[in-house]
């Protein structure tokens, strides 16, 4: 009996022991256990977060800039507490100006980092880790939301602005032979051109990556301009990094023209640097219009601001990474073409009704490639000097336009068009034909790049006619997609799916909301149907 007692009392023990360890276990681990399996846990995203690269096999943590900056400036302390000077300016380094080995860098941030910390906790207030494991912790809750940032022509014509038109303050080449900076007037390109994203030139020449060089530029100019007590731009994280702060930024309507004595309209050439063998018409680019289409140089001139042919020749090159000349031009999918640029706008809302549902590898008949490819005057044959080849690219679109130009056709556009080949559970369907004509060509005329390459005022009819040649009389959809569904062309819809696809299609890639592409009755009406109740009522 007395052994029977002991039985129950240890087992009740075990299970109190147990009960315990359970409710501990909960109060330790409480983001893990207070989720379920497939909950996803709530991240904290922020833009200022730094990893300790050079310290990844010592430390694994990161490291809250802004947090850090804010606590500092509510004590009226700035960068300098963290940050040495070096030559005049901010060092981005941490409390030092030089490389160290990783030893010596590891006890600067445990000396430093944990001296502050405990300061700040001696007078009372919290801190970070007072010892270095404690930096190991990982934070799993928090996640980077920087995002990329970069000058538009908004921003640079702002900052031109307030330097008073010095673009040396931030413009310069670096000399090799005498190892120093200089300003080259009229040669001025975007940083990234030499500071590329990852440091990749030899130590020699001293040649940082591109975030260091923002950062010292950037940050050390808005620091400085602060200290006369000036407006300036940002000198946190979150100020250039967050979204939200990025839309933020004043935009100028016009932006005049960026000066650095760069051509209004030049030719292409599609040859040898003579101009003489040439496998196609040289093109008339014009470079001032295309200027007021893009945000910056680096859309078209990706690697430097000279001519594509410099580094893509016809036969390819390694400083063109062997991508052909023609296929610069041409290649599709790239901004940095202009097929692929012009391609880009084709998805636009404006367009897509049209374009998304065109094969994208169909053959052009030679006539496209005159539009761009114009043939010159039979003067114009031979070497040509510079001012020549410029005065032959401003006459030649004018010629262009006056033999190709746009022309409105005269046709008669029907008003309505009956559909009724299918019309057995449903009333035929009138369609607005002229009214979607117009729809159409109000579209095209408010783009210069539409009207450019639809010089004929039928060439859209091929939006939905689109295997006919542009008249003002295209076959019917019948001609082609017969009534039931032809199992020999897989590829050919039946007559009832070709005006689904090429009706709800357009509507659904421009965005039209009436009829909506999936109303069958906002286009159909049934035959023999009866009144509504509502109707019944009124009557």
């Amino acid at each position: 009996m007395v052994k029977g007692k002991s039985l129950l009392i240890g087992a009740g023990i075990l299970v109190t022991i147990v009960i315990l360890l359970i409710s501990s276990m909960g109060s330790f681990e409480v983001e893990a256990v207070s989720k379920a399996p497939d909950q996803t846990p709530s991240y904290q995203f922020r833009p200022d977060i730094i990893t300790f690269d050079m310290l990844k096999d010592t430390f694994k943590t990161v490291f809250l800039h802004d947090k850090h900056t804010d606590a500092l400036e509510k004590k009226k302390k700035d960068c300098t507490i963290c940050h040495l000077d070096e030559n005049g300016r901010m060092s981005l380094k941490f409390m030092r100006t030089k490389e160290v080995s990783q030893e010596e860098l590891t006890q600067i941030y445990c000396d430093n980092c944990t001296k502050c910390h405990s300061e700040i906790i001696a007078a009372g207030e919290k801190a970070g880790p007072t010892k270095c494991d404690e930096f190991q912790k990982e934070r799993p809750l928090i996640k980077s939301s920087r995002m990329p940032f970069g000058f538009d022509k908004s921003l640079h014509y702002r900052h031109y602005k307030a330097q008073k038109n010095k673009c040396e303050r931030c413009h310069h080449e670096y000399d090799q032979k005498n190892k120093k900076l200089f300003y080259a007037k009229n040669k001025e390109g975007t940083c990234r051109y030499c500071h590329k994203k990852e440091a990749q030139e030899p130590a020699s020449e001293k040649r940082i990556y591109m975030r260091q060089a923002f950062h010292l530029a950037c940050v050390d100019c808005h620091l400085k301009t602060m200290a006369k007590n000036m407006f300036a731009g940002p000198v946190t994280c979150r100020g250039c990094h967050d979204i939200k702060e990025q839309k933020k930024i004043e935009k100028v309507d016009k932006v005049p023209r960026i000066k650095r004595k760069q051509p209004d309209i030049v030719l292409i050439k599609t040859g040898d640097d003579k101009g003489l063998e040439t496998q196609m018409y040289r093109v008339p680019f014009g470079h001032k219009a295309h200027e007021r289409y893009n945000d910056n140089c680096r859309v078209c001139h990706h690697a430097d601001l000279q001519s594509c042919a410099g580094c893509h020749t016809l036969t390819g090159s390694e400083k063109g990474k062997y991508v052909k000349l023609k296929d610069a031009m041409h290649m599709p999918g790239t901004k940095q073409s202009c097929m692929g640029c012009h391609e880009a706008n084709m998805h636009n809302k404006a367009c897509a009704g049209c374009h998304a549902s065109m094969e994208k590898d169909r053959q052009q008949d030679s006539a496209a490639c005159m539009k761009c490819h114009m043939a010159p005057l039979k003067k114009s044959t031979g070497v040509l000097y510079q001012a020549g080849e410029r005065k032959l690219a401003r006459m030649m679109p004018e010629i262009w336009q006056a033999i190709f130009g746009t022309k409105h056709d005269t046709v008669d556009i029907p008003k309505k068009v009956i559909i009724k080949e299918i019309s057995d559970r449903y009333e035929p369907v009138e369609l607005e034909h002229r009214k979607i004509v117009y729809y159409l060509q109000k579209k095209i005329n408010d783009s210069k790049l539409a009207s450019y390459f639809h010089p004929v005022g039928t060439t859209f009819c091929r939006g939905c006619h689109h295997n006919s040649p542009a008249s003002g009389n295209p076959p019917k959809c019948a001609s082609c997609h017969g009534k039931p569904f032809n199992e020999k062309h897989l590829f050919m819809p039946g007559l009832k799916g070709a005006y689904h696809l090429q009706c709800m299609g357009c509507h659904n890639e421009m965005g039209i909301e009436k009829p909506a592409n999936v109303d069958c009755k906002g286009c159909h009406i049934e035959k023999n149907s009866k009144p509504s109740i509502e109707a019944k009522v009124q009557g």
